[in-house]
Order: structure tokens, then sequence, then C-alpha cells
């Protein structure tokens, strides 16, 4: 046999294998929330370490796209911060949700702006175009830039239905990633949007609303409202595999140390329930 065809023939081998483990089923496409997807990336390259050739391929895009990607077979997971019900195209009875964690979301602003705590109300005036000065707020005399999620995106619904009443925020720039939102807050004086809590680092400042503080606790008893669950959906009954990463996103392993490390909250610490429409569950 001549030499050179020796890496060509482990080269087809090692392709033919890959295509074996894709013919089983052997890989998993997740797309969607952002505010989901460093979790759902951390696990699955976990899930990957312990078996080996299963391959776990994850995106982002929104809310709304991994619903409506699950939704037409386009991926096996759509990950969501919306109840399915909440999103208009999306037929939720044909969906299956598995809650994997809950998500806290707060206002950030710039650092320099020269406030720390607000009001419900101030902060609905902001989003709605009534307050446009930090002085009015008993800050720098500096105008306020808003920066809204990108429709579509789950944290910008949960954050209208919270503070704006389920109101449309005033036009302003747009940006799909919580990551990019974060940067362009630090960045820009005068600066205000949300995130997920997962993405808040010293480069931003949170506020308190009404003097309350966003953190873990209040959300886990419901006195900080911002916040929602977190949504692995599948189209149907998931297949073996899937079935066996959503079992391990759910372990004791990942709800007990990698989802509170990144800023998540463990279902099972929740001493609340909420329904789609957002009522309290006795």
């Amino acid at each position: 046999m001549k030499k050179w065809l020796i890496p060509l023939l482990g080269t087809l081998l090692l392709l033919s294998g890959c295509s074996k483990w894709i013919d089983r089923g052997e890989s998993i496409t997740a797309v969607g929330s952002s505010a989901l997807q460093p979790l759902v990336e951390t696990v699955a390259e976990e899930y990957q370490s312990k078996n080996p050739g299963r391959f776990i391929n994850v995106q982002g895009g929104g809310s709304g796209t991994g619903l409506s990607q699950v939704q037409s077979g386009a991926v096996d997971i759509g990950n969501s911060d919306l109840f399915a019900e909440e999103k208009n195209g999306i037929d939720a009875e044909k969906l299956v949700d598995h809650k994997v964690a809950v998500v806290g979301i707060t206002p950030i602003v710039n650092k320099d702006v020269g406030i720390t705590n607000i009001s419900l109300e101030n902060l609905r005036k902001i989003f709605l175009g009534e307050i446009k000065n930090w002085k009015e707020l008993g800050g720098k005399d500096q105008d306020i830039v808003i920066l809204n999620r990108a429709t579509g995106s789950g944290t910008r619904s949960t954050f209208e239905q919270w503070v704006l009443d389920g109101k449309t925020a005033v036009r302003a720039q747009e940006q799909d990633s919580s990551g990019m939102v974060r940067q362009i807050v630090a960045d820009t004086p005068g600066a205000i949007s949300y995130t997920a809590f997962s993405y808040v680092t010293k480069d931003v400042q949170t506020l308190s609303i009404d003097n309350i503080e966003p953190t873990d606790e209040n959300v886990t008893t419901n006195d900080w409202k911002i916040w929602a669950y977190e949504h692995m959906y599948t189209k149907g009954k998931p297949t073996e595999l899937v079935k066996d990463f959503l079992d391990y996103m759910l372990s004791k392993e990942v709800q007990g140390k990698v989802v509170p490390q990144l800023g998540y909250i463990p279902i099972s610490d929740m001493k609340v329930e909420r329904d789609w429409q957002g009522n309290e569950i006795k």
C-alpha cells in the first residue's frame, strides 16, 4: 500500500465513525435563550467529557428562535426564558417543557449615573421615555441612554411583563446578546438596560427596586418579581440521548454545583411557583 494512502484511509475511517455516531443520534443541537446559553454550554462540555462520542451543539439566537426551531423540528432542544404559551405562533401542546433553573433579571446602569436604587414607577417611566435625565432621579445631570434587548428575547419579555405592565419600551438601540448589552452599558455614559443575574459583573451597577435588592434569595421568595424559569423544550417525548442529557442537567451534581456557580437558581430552591401567566401557584 502506498504511504500516502494510509493517512487518507485514517481520515475516511474517522469521518465514517463520526457519521455513524450521528446516524445513531449521538448528537444534539440546542438553540435559543442567550440567558440560558452559558449554563447549557458548561453542562454540555461536562456531559461530553463523561460521554465520549456524544456531541452537544449549543447556539444562542433568543427564546423566540429556540421555540420556533424546536417546534419545526429543526433542532432537538429549544432553550427559552418564556413559557411556550407566551409566544405567538407556538403550539405549546406539541412541546414538552423541561424547567432546568430560574434566572433573576435586573436593571443595570453605567457605574457613573449616580444612583443605586429606583422605584418601580420611575423605572417604568424611564423605559417608556417619560424620564430622560438622571438628575430627575437624584443622579448626575446626564441624559439617559436606553438599551433594549431585541424583539423575541425572553429577557425582554420578562422585563416588560413585570416592569412595564406588558407595555412596549420606547424605541432605542437593541442588542441580541446579553454579554454585549453588559459591555455597552459599561462603556456608555448614562446607559441603562437589563440582564440576567448570571451576566452581571463589577463593570456595571445593578439597581435595587423600591429598596429590594436583586438577589437570589429575594427571587426565591418572589420579593424580587423580575425572574423567569429557564426552559429546555422538546418536540414531544425526547429521544433517548436528549433525555439522558436533560437528566444530567437536572442531576444533583449539576443543580447543586454548576447551576448556582454560574449565577442561576436551582428549581429546588424556589419557595414559590408561577404559571405561564405569572400567577403565583399556591
